[in-house]
């Protein structure tokens, strides 16, 4: 595991990518959240100024995920139901999506849309497991994980190379290839982008971290375990309902992420299941 003390020694291997600032609506809204008694009406209509942010609340909030039982169109009414954390999360996944419009070598809208799948289907996981994690953080997890790839696809034109490699030699380690050819890696990036708009340290963790695959044996934290074990379940279903395979890290780790779930395998398959016919609409 790497520690965020370790990461003064690679500063300069920032040199020339794009890391968004901290946008001005997120700064308003967690003045709002930090509130003693935070003003959900307050809430509601920063998100509504934004039209691009009210759709996706709207969107996220009548997906098949959330089960609701009937379509909600009223944005106060949608802030209410997802809570703030997840309506901060939304937020500034919208603002991070749009953060990136440069030329890439990979669709990054297709990246984006994957990154939505993951964090929706943790938010599903995170209802049926016996270990309770706040939904929140599950989604923020999701949503952040990899939300430094498009940086790397901007400024490398031969990055969607290195993917392809990684996809065809499922042993090596996608941090590691990154490291070598490039000075640093996504993880790192990641979390510094993550700890600049302010979310939470513990997600900032598995965010640096989340390719560790001994991350299990050597983090203390237990709510920390269950946010990187409900990850790689929801990166391995997500994969195998779009790519038809598991991921290239689940032969190594999935029985300890399973153990860490108390998910067992019938259980594995109902879940798989469920997120097909949310995803595909069957």
């Amino acid at each position: 595991m790497i520690s965020p003390d370790e990461l003064e020694l690679v500063d300069d291997a920032f040199d020339g990518f794009h890391i968004p600032s901290k946008p001005e609506i997120l700064t308003k809204m967690e003045l709002v959240l930090q509130a003693d008694e935070p003003d959900m009406s307050a809430l509601a209509n920063l998100v509504a100024i934004d039209i691009g942010v009210s759709s996706v609340v709207l969107k996220t909030i009548n997906a098949p995920f959330y089960g609701m039982s009937r379509t909600i169109s009223e944005i106060k009414q949608a802030v209410m139901l997802l809570g703030m954390e997840i309506i901060r999360a939304l937020v500034v996944g919208v603002i991070l999506r749009g953060a990136y419009t440069q030329k890439s070598c990979i669709s990054l809208e297709r990246f984006w849309d994957s990154t939505t799948d993951i964090a929706n289907t943790m938010v599903f996981i995170g209802g049926r497991i016996k270990d309770k994690v706040p939904l929140e953080k599950l989604y923020t997890v999701g949503l952040f994980q990899n939300c430094a790839i498009p940086a790397f696809a901007i400024k490398y034109k031969n990055y969607v190379n290195l993917l392809a490699a990684l996809e065809d030699r499922p042993q090596l380690s996608p941090t590691a290839a990154e490291n070598k050819y490039y000075g640093t890696n996504h993880a790192v990036m990641g979390y510094y982008i993550a700890n600049a708009w302010g979310l939470p340290k513990e997600i900032c963790g598995i965010i640096l971290n989340h390719h560790d695959e001994q991350f299990l044996n050597f983090e203390k934290n237990e709510e920390a375990k269950l946010l990187y074990a409900t990850l790689k379940i929801a990166e391995n279903v997500v994969n195998r309902v779009r790519r038809f395979k598991d991921t290239s890290e689940w032969e190594r780790i999935g029985m300890d992420v399973m153990e860490c779930l108390h998910i067992g395998k019938d259980e594995f398959d109902d879940i798989e299941d469920d997120v097909a016919e949310m995803l595909l609409g069957n």
